[in-house]
């Protein structure tokens, strides 16, 4: 029988992922979307799903090994005509082009919740230094130079533990932090003996995130900046939108109007589209409108990016926000859809909240958080008026903005939700 290399379909900009899992062993037999392997990015963990039917023939990798676009990673015997028709193969063709890759996650949920979405570090060159995979990873993380740490492992190796050791500053493996920002840890407690006690596992979401969140934390100077805007006019327009949109198997939520609102606020104050230079001198502007979004999954927030916002009208923004938040919630996305992002929006409206403090996801250098919208009364000149207000939680980057640059961006997204024929233009 014939045999097809199974490779790596395009996993967006990472390189060089680290394989977690293998799934398969020589003489399974797959159908197509059958799951290979699963890698592990900065963002996300990301399963390979099988581009066809067929028998594994040999596995050209193992947990550990580094993969990219492109990588062989098995070769599958093309199925014979009973396999094929239920995996849609024949024998001796050529591999069907993969689909996207799904990220997969326990119970569902990949990508930062972040956040916010999570930006892969700054890669660092360790050259020749003796460590596995995982470890290189972690010193990435937590910007820890491998060559100037003397492992203490087998012929060498750097452990975790001398990476550990070295963020800690003790000098044990002879490193140090590179970065110059080693924190004591929090002292260790027996919680055990005070009560009773249940020890669960984190999710890889939160593994993956805690260390991206902790470096967003000690190197954004963060800033909030809180307004209200007056929405019961573009909530009586969204609910007439709504009523026909459920007809067509979609909804119309003030999400979309958000996105539009921060787009005109991202063009009005170009710095919230910008991101720092890595050598910290220059702002690079970014000519395109990639909005983040958290999405609420039954394992916390993913932040998928939609694309383009601004050459899309609400109806296309809300059709593309159903979709995309069903697939963040059934755990199918792609690298794609959490990259790429120039600002992002926290919404915690359905939810409840008068403010909170969003943390910006760097190398972005602003985010927009919105609680619950409620009823106040309003002076009108001559009387109070019953008015939907909105809080607007606005967080940036101080190097990047200062106050009354943030000030005035806020004001501008309030404006701009206060009179909704400036959205629909």
């Amino acid at each position: 029988m014939a045999t097809v290399d199974v490779k790596i379909p395009d996993i967006g900009d990472f390189k060089d992922v680290p394989v977690i899992e293998v799934f398969v062993k020589v003489g399974d037999v797959l159908k197509a979307e059958d799951p290979i392997l699963t890698l592990e990015s900065d963002k996300a963990t990301l399963e390979v799903p099988s581009p066809s039917a067929g028998k594994v023939a040999e596995i050209l990798i193992k947990v550990g090994d580094k993969v990219s676009m492109g990588s062989a990673v098995l070769r599958l015997e093309a199925a014979g005509s009973d396999t094929a028709s239920a995996g849609g193969a024949k024998a001796g063709a050529p591999a069907a082009a993969p689909d996207p890759v799904k990220a997969a996650a326990p119970a569902a949920v990949q990508g930062d919740a972040p956040r916010r979405t999570l930006p892969p570090p700054l890669g660092l060159d360790f050259g020749n230094a003796h460590a596995s995979p995982s470890v290189r990873r972690l010193a990435r993380e937590l910007d820890v130079d491998l060559t100037a740490i003397k492992g203490t492992g087998d012929k060498g190796r750097v452990t975790l533990g001398d990476v550990k050791t070295a963020l800690k500053g003790s000098g044990g493996g002879g490193g140090g932090v590179s970065s110059g920002t080693g924190i004591p840890e929090i002292p260790a407690q027996d919680f055990a003996k005070f009560g009773e006690i249940e020890v669960k596992p984190l999710s890889r979401l939160k593994k993956l995130s805690g260390a991206h969140l902790s470096r967003a934390w000690l190197n954004v100077p963060l800033v909030t900046h809180t307004d209200e805007a007056d929405i019961t006019d573009i909530e009586a327009y969204r609910k007439m939108l709504d009523g026909a949109a459920k007809e067509k198997g979609y909804r119309v939520t003030l999400l979309a109007f958000l996105l539009k609102a921060s787009v005109s606020a991202l063009k009005a104050y170009p710095e919230f589209n910008s991101s720092l230079s890595p050598d910290k001198g220059s702002l690079i502007y970014k000519k395109y409108y990639n909005i983040g979004v958290a999405v609420d999954t039954p394992d916390g927030l993913v932040v998928p990016v939609i694309k383009d916002v601004d050459r899309k009208g609400i109806t296309e923004l809300c059709q593309e926000l159903g979709s995309v938040s069903k697939r963040m919630r059934d755990g199918k996305i792609a690298p794609a859809d959490i990259s790429g992002g120039t600002f992002s929006i926290s919404s915690l409206g359905g939810i409840g909240g008068t403010n909170f403090t969003p943390l910006v996801s760097a190398p972005e250098v602003g985010i927009l958080g919105v609680p619950r919208a409620t009823m106040k009364p309003v002076w009108d000149g001559h009387a109070f008026q019953p008015r939907l207000m909105l809080p607007l939680c606005v967080s940036y980057d101080h190097r990047v903005v200062d106050g009354a640059l943030g000030a005035r961006f806020t004001r501008h997204l309030a404006a701009m939700l206060e009179d909704v024929r400036q959205l629909v233009l």
